[in-house]
């Protein structure tokens, strides 16, 4: 999986995105979260029915996207408190949720 530097934070986007775009949507989704997808931070989204996850960073020398679809497990995103949009994670909690385990009870979802 993914081992970001301890000074690349991750955040995971607590709306569905529709997975049909590519990156300039997705960099439109950080833009509407009011942050700059080419800052160097990874972020995460899921879609309404939790089985698509992607990954968006950039890398120095250009944008990635990374994405992830489960066969028989949804992603759990994570709870918030009422109206944030965003939520910072680490990257113990990122490879959890891409492995598809429940985070509040370490179990297979």
């Amino acid at each position: 999986m993914l081992s970001p530097s301890p000074a690349v934070r991750i955040f995971l986007g607590l709306d569905p995105v529709d997975m049909r775009g590519g990156h300039n949507a997705l960099s439109g989704v950080v833009r509407r979260l009011g942050l700059d997808s080419l800052d160097g931070h990874v972020y995460v989204f899921v879609n309404r029915r939790r089985f698509m996850a992607a990954l968006l960073w950039y890398d120095g020398s250009g944008g990635c996207v990374l994405k992830r679809r489960l066969s028989k497990r949804t992603f759990q995103v994570l709870d918030a408190n009422s109206g944030e949009r965003l939520l910072q994670i680490d990257s113990a909690t990122l490879t959890a949720l891409l492995q598809g385990v429940e985070l509040c009870a370490p179990r297979w979802r």
